[in-house]
């Protein structure tokens, strides 16, 4: 039998009381609790999309925190530090913070919430230049460090995200391209043939013959923070700020690059134009109609 507003407003009564009774060293983020709180949402009409990137940033807290579970002052403010530090866009940030500042509102906590939001991402992330990507790439062939020399190779040339990185199988990778779905809509990018011709020859000599071709060594997918963690050494060893280790900046790169690319072919094809017109202007204007 579906809940009264009622009842719900009830939970939401007691589940505060209960928290209230918590002591300074914190408050428990549960799984219960998690759930009363997206009951209530959703009885205050919350859309389906918003709801499941509530319960995404809850969770997401509740995976990073210790063994505990417990919220105490400065937990999220460091939280926020290491999603910084993995790479995390500056808007999901402080998404993530929101929810969980309305969750503790909810819990009656509000001494732990974090009110500080971030920078917009033009002003917080420092950009990787194209010679500091290709000194990563040569960093990385010196030393002999194929897999992230493929990583960085991947979303350096792509566009690729992290979460995305399941989408690149042997199947994919030998037709040339990649299917992924942002913001619900289908989009193919297309592998570069030196990048696919490496991916391939990497995944035959690792016996990857179906299936992804970038997993841990238990044979599960590559999390962002572990993409993270080895691109950040290999900035270290190529001498590159460590700050613009991560896939999002190598994507931003890679839009930056094009962007300039399809500026130039433009003003190409703009000059182009302008020289036809030209031509015809001289040969039919019509201020030279007396000489027809």
């Amino acid at each position: 039998m579906p809940q009264t507003r009622q009842h719900i407003q009830r939970s939401y009564s007691q589940q505060r009381q209960r928290h209230s009774q918590a002591t300074d060293a914190g408050v428990r983020l549960t799984r219960d609790g998690i759930e009363r709180f997206m009951t209530v949402c959703q009885a205050e009409g919350r859309v389906e999309g918003t709801l499941k990137w509530y319960r995404r940033g809850l969770n997401r807290l509740y995976d990073d925190l210790p063994e505990d579970k417990t919220i105490r002052h400065g937990t999220l403010e460091r939280w926020r530090e290491k999603l910084v530090k993995e790479g995390y866009a500056p808007s999901t940030i402080n998404s993530y913070l929101s929810v969980n500042n309305a969750y503790l509102d909810f819990v009656g906590h509000r001494e732990y919430q974090l009110a500080n939001q971030l920078k917009l991402e033009t002003e917080l992330q420092s950009e990787l230049t194209r010679t500091e990507y290709l000194r990563l790439l040569q960093t990385a062939r010196t030393l002999g460090r194929e897999r992230v020399y493929l990583l960085v190779k991947l979303f350096g040339t792509t566009g690729l995200t992290v979460q995305e990185l399941e989408k690149v199988t042997v199947e994919a990778v030998k037709e040339g391209k990649l299917t992924v779905t942002p913001s619900r809509s289908k989009q193919v990018l297309r592998i570069p043939d030196g990048l696919q011709s490496e991916l391939l020859d990497y995944a035959k000599r690792n016996g990857y013959l179906s299936g992804p071709i970038f997993l841990t060594k238990e044979g599960t997918p590559m999390s962002r923070t572990y993409v993270s963690t080895i691109i950040r050494q290999l900035c270290a060893a190529a001498k590159v700020s460590e700050e613009k280790g991560n896939p999002r900046c190598l994507k931003r790169l890679y839009q930056t690059t094009r962007a300039g690319i399809e500026d130039n072919i433009a003003l190409l094809v703009e000059q182009a134009h302008n020289r036809l017109l030209e031509k015809e202007q001289f040969e039919i204007g019509w201020s030279d109609r007396e000489n027809i």
